[in-house]
C-alpha cells in the first residue's frame, strides 16, 4: 500500500506565504503525475496544480504567478509553494499521486488533506 502525508498547512494573513509538502511512502515502483487539489466549504474540489515525473507543470488560472509546484523524485515528495495568498485560497488542500505499484500497475492515491486558512 501507499501513503501520502501532507504537511505545511495553517493560518496566514493575506499576502503571506505557505509551503505544502506531500510525501509518498510504501510500495512505490515509480510516480507519474503528482497534483494538489483544494476544496473550499460549499464548493467543488478543484485541481490547483500538477507536475509530471519529467517536471512539466500546470496550474489553474487563479493561482498562476502565485503558486509553484515542484517535486523531488528521490524523496517521492511534491511541494506547493504558495505566495501572495488571498482569502479565496482558503480550503482543504489534498495531494494526489498516480503511483506505479508494480511495473505494469498504476493506482491513484490521496492524502488526508491539510487546511489552509487565509485571513483578510
Amino acid at each position: 500500500q501507499v501513503q501520502l502525508v501532507e504537511s505545511g498547512g495553517g493560518l496566514v494573513q493575506a499576502g503571506g506565504s505557505l509551503r505544502l509538502s506531500c510525501a509518498a511512502s510504501g510500495r512505490i515502483f515509480g510516480i507519474n503525475t503528482m497534483a494538489w487539489y483544494r476544496q473550499a466549504p460549499g464548493k467543488q474540489r478543484e485541481l490547483v496544480a500538477g507536475i509530471t515525473a519529467g517536471g512539466s507543470t500546470s496550474y489553474t488560472d487563479s493561482v498562476k504567478g502565485r503558486f509553484t509546484i515542484s517535486r523531488d523524485n528521490a524523496k517521492n515528495t511534491a511541494y506547493l509553494q504558495m505566495n501572495s495568498l488571498k482569502p479565496e485560497d482558503t480550503a482543504v488542500y489534498t495531494c494526489n499521486a498516480e503511483v506505479l505499484t508494480t511495473i505494469w500497475r498504476r493506482e491513484d492515491f490521496w492524502g488526508q488533506g491539510t487546511q489552509v486558512t487565509v485571513s483578510s
